[in-house]
């Protein structure tokens, strides 16, 4: 496993992350979490990223005690707020009520004195970006967290982040953006501001829920085991895996793979990595054989001809 810094910040994070988004706390019984996190250590993965709203929380309560066990400095744990935790008015968004209240629910379902990396789920167009920075340096100062950052913010928010923070206040350390070679947005501006800001992308969805694993194939049932036959977790995934264009080039990208003898999920992990402002792709898992094959794609290198085909058959 190869380690990336987060941006300038000190901390080094593992290339390949482990999610818990629609698995851990929801179809994953507790030995099968177990299991996968288990595997996920012996690959050398050290970063884990969840969210306050995961299952309502239970993916941090699982987390939370399937990590007890473990030294709290061999890894790097991430979780978000700013999704509705509750009916009453204050129950959601980035004000600094809910912030501070929803970062102390998630240290207890946690079982841990601090959060490396607290994200802002979305942006919050209701409260001033003064407000949310003091409240995150604050719970920095507090020792509650040590880095702050955000997922899928506008331009035009990041760079009043940072012109609030200024040199008084702890600047954002990362952005957590979807990324993958079906969604290729973040190449327009965010990487660009994020480089010279030094803040890391730690990115999500880098096989756009499974469809570049390669497992689906145009006029063919799902695999019963699969993401896309789970009425619990596909209703993001139907947007891909119900076009038989994208999965007839996923079929081809196959053959890319084999010449780099490498699985098709590898090479699309791969093609994410070879941006210098990706410190983390954070992959799902449902089995352990999953994080095996994901984190070995740490590593690959892929040269300009075999990134320009890749690109080219999925543009």
């Amino acid at each position: 496993m190869n380690y990336r810094r987060l941006g300038d910040a000190g901390i080094r994070l593992s290339e390949i992350g482990l999610g818990g988004w629609m698995t851990f706390g929801a179809t994953l019984d507790m030995d099968r979490a177990r299991a996968i996190f288990n595997r996920a250590f012996d690959a050398g993965i050290n970063f884990f990223d969840t969210a306050n709203a995961y299952a309502d929380g239970r993916c941090e309560q699982v987390w939370g005690e399937i990590l007890q066990d473990r030294r709290r400095s061999d890894y790097v744990l991430a979780t978000k707020v700013y999704f509705p935790m509750g009916d009453g008015p204050n129950d959601r968004g980035l004000s600094r009520k809910h912030v501070m209240e929803q970062c102390h629910a998630s240290l207890r379902r946690l079982r841990t004195d601090y959060i490396d990396l607290y994200q802002c789920h979305r942006w919050d167009e209701n409260v001033t970006m003064q407000e949310l920075v003091r409240a995150m340096d604050d719970l920095i100062h507090q020792g509650k967290i040590l880095y702050w950052g955000f997922s899928e913010w506008p331009i035009e928010q990041i760079e009043l982040a940072l012109r609030t923070c200024g040199e008084r206040y702890y600047r954002p350390k990362s952005s957590q953006p979807g990324y993958s070679l079906l969604r290729r947005g973040p190449e327009e501006k965010l990487f660009a501001l994020t480089s010279r800001a030094g803040i890391g992308n730690v990115t999500f969805s880098p096989l756009a829920q499974g469809t570049l694993s390669g497992k689906y194939k145009p006029a063919e049932p799902f695999p019963a085991d699969s993401r896309a036959a789970d009425d619990r977790a596909n209703m993001f995934i139907k947007r891909y895996v119900g076009d038989p264009e994208i999965l007839r080039k996923v079929q081809k990208l196959s053959t890319i793979a084999q010449e780099h003898h490498c699985s098709t999920a590898q090479l699309a992990i791969a093609w994410c990595l070879r941006r210098p402002e990706v410190t983390s792709v954070i992959t799902g898992a449902t089995k352990p054989e999953q994080v095996t094959e994901n984190a070995e794609a740490s590593g690959i290198s892929l040269d300009e001809a075999t990134i320009r085909r890749m690109e080219e058959l999925l543009a």
